[in-house]
């Protein structure tokens, strides 16, 4: 091993100022799960990692769980027609069929804007 090579494996990616870089359009959907049924969201969520892998336009995917009954889902997709396509798919009628059943409230949906983003080797701003 070559000790004299700088170490750049804690530099910072190069930043990407474009929005055909897949993290443009967002959404954030938050749930609360019935009374007991925090455990069968979880699972549902889960779950839907495997029909979120089939579709091209959803850049990245999350899952999260801040507590008991608390859940949320955030994605990112390079565009509002790779959103409308997340929502009309295999999750999102999953999510509609079974919200009565596993949610104390409708999902709440909230379609964002990335103003900035960070993945591996790339990062930047986005353009409106």
């Amino acid at each position: 091993m070559d000790d004299s090579a700088p170490d750049t494996s804690r530099e910072p990616a190069a930043p990407v100022d474009q929005p055909g870089a897949g993290v443009a359009k967002a959404l954030f959907v938050r749930l609360t799960a019935q009374e007991g049924k925090g455990d069968d969201v979880d699972t549902f969520l889960r779950d839907g990692l495997e029909a979120v892998m089939e579709e091209h336009d959803t850049t990245t995917w999350y899952a999260v769980r801040f507590g008991q009954d608390d859940f949320a889902i955030f994605d990112t997709f390079p565009d509002d027609a790779g959103r409308r396509a997340h929502l009309a798919g295999k999750v999102g009628r999953a999510l509609a069929a079974r919200a009565p059943e596993l949610f104390a409230s409708p999902p709440e949906i909230e379609h964002a804007q990335v103003l900035a983003y960070k993945l591996p080797g790339q990062s930047g701003q986005v353009s409106g």
